[in-house]
């Protein structure tokens, strides 16, 4: 059962890295690429790592949220649906980050329950 735990995770992180495919940006897709085969390793660092990337990826989002918004804006264009699916989806991204702290979780990286 913990993978249904992990699959909010999991679809961040490719969303991430189709994000990055799209911006042309090959080595930081790369990276979050691997990154995806990082939930499969059951030690504490795994999580921390997912987590610090998670958030970072989150902040990504906003940042694409804002400079695209900014730009349609500018040009005369529609805006409020590009903003609204982008701030979506950093929310869910930051939301699977939250998921990374739950009780199964903990257990499955291995990281003591208490902290």
């Amino acid at each position: 059962m913990t993978i249904i735990y992990l699959i909010p995770t999991s679809f961040s992180i490719l969303l991430l890295t189709l994000h990055f495919f799209r911006g042309n940006n090959i080595p930081v897709m790369l990276l979050s690429l691997l990154l995806f085969f990082v939930i499969f390793i059951r030690r504490p660092w795994a999580t921390r790592t997912l987590q610090v990337c998670l958030l970072f990826g989150s902040i990504e989002w906003v940042r694409t949220a804002v400079s695209m918004t900014i730009a349609r804006s500018e040009a005369g264009e529609p805006f409020l649906r590009l903003a609204i699916i982008l701030g979506c989806v950093s929310l869910f991204t930051a939301c699977s980050l939250l998921v990374l702290r739950t009780a199964r979780i903990k257990s499955y990286f291995k990281l003591d329950t208490t902290t």
